[in-house]
């Protein structure tokens, strides 16, 4: 009888087998699978991260964003403090539903000076990214008081203790030098003056001139309308500012980035 003669395998079909081949010794071998696993780790990492060596910010500059004054900072810190962010985010996204309900989307330069940002990850209450002039200082004086009084369907605890917390400046230089260090451009002058501008912004009987020209924009007034400054009038004068410094009927992103 003939004996049938198998065809040879075309060359196709034998370098796909000798590629399977060589892969299998790769993956037989423990020692040679770690050091290819971490050649593909390192080469990738470099690849994400050598581009940042060369780029001096990575944020886009927007007009209008200032490092907060003494006292917006203070409120931050007690906003940070009272744990508001756990309930309410900053960081409006690019939805249209979000859009239209709480205003332009987040911009990364607005939280650049925050450390660390509150950007959020859950919404018990509204964003407030955007909250800054939406409601007035009253307001915002009622709601912190007792919630219930102005939103009756609010959860919020109330936070009329700020009232009766007087404060002075005593750390705001130690303050804001920690902030010049992580990065904030705090100046000399601003360290200088940081006392006499946590007093002027809330004081509209003060000498305010240098304060708005070291930080423009500023709002000075009696925030919560009672002698003295208290953390109720920091919190305040920090809800205040939020997303009032970039002048959106002017911005235009940056194409080439």
């Amino acid at each position: 009888m003939s004996t049938e003669q198998k065809s040879p395998k075309p060359a196709s079909a034998r370098k796909r087998f000798s590629i399977i081949d060589k892969h299998r010794i790769i993956e037989t071998n423990a020692t040679l699978l770690l050091i290819f696993s971490f050649l593909v780790v390192t080469i990738g990492g470099l690849v994400q991260i050598t581009p940042l060596f060369y780029l001096e910010n990575t944020i886009e500059k927007v007009e209008g964003m200032r490092p907060y004054t003494p006292l917006e900072l203070t409120g931050r810190e007690i906003y940070v403090r009272e744990g508001c962010y756990t309930c309410h985010s900053q960081m409006i996204r690019p939805m249209r539903d979000e859009v239209e309900r709480y205003g332009h989307y987040s911009l990364a330069a607005e939280s650049m000076y925050d450390h660390p940002f509150q950007w959020g990850s859950k919404r018990t209450g509204p964003d407030l990214a955007r909250v800054g002039g939406r409601y007035s200082d009253e307001w915002h004086l009622d709601h912190l008081r007792d919630p219930q009084s102005v939103v009756p369907e609010s959860i919020m605890p109330k936070y009329a203790f700020l009232e009766r917390r007087m404060i002075e400046p005593t750390y705001i230089v130690d303050l804001l030098k920690a902030q010049r260090a992580v990065g904030v451009p705090y100046t000399d002058e601003m360290i200088e003056h940081a006392a006499a501008d946590f007093m002027a912004q809330a004081d509209p009987d003060s000498d305010y001139g240098g304060l708005q020209e070291r930080y423009p924009n500023t709002q000075v007034r009696n925030f919560d309308g009672a002698p003295g400054v208290s953390e109720m009038d920091a919190m305040i004068a920090y809800l205040q500012m939020l997303g009032t410094l970039v002048d959106f009927s002017t911005f235009t992103p940056d194409a080439s980035r």
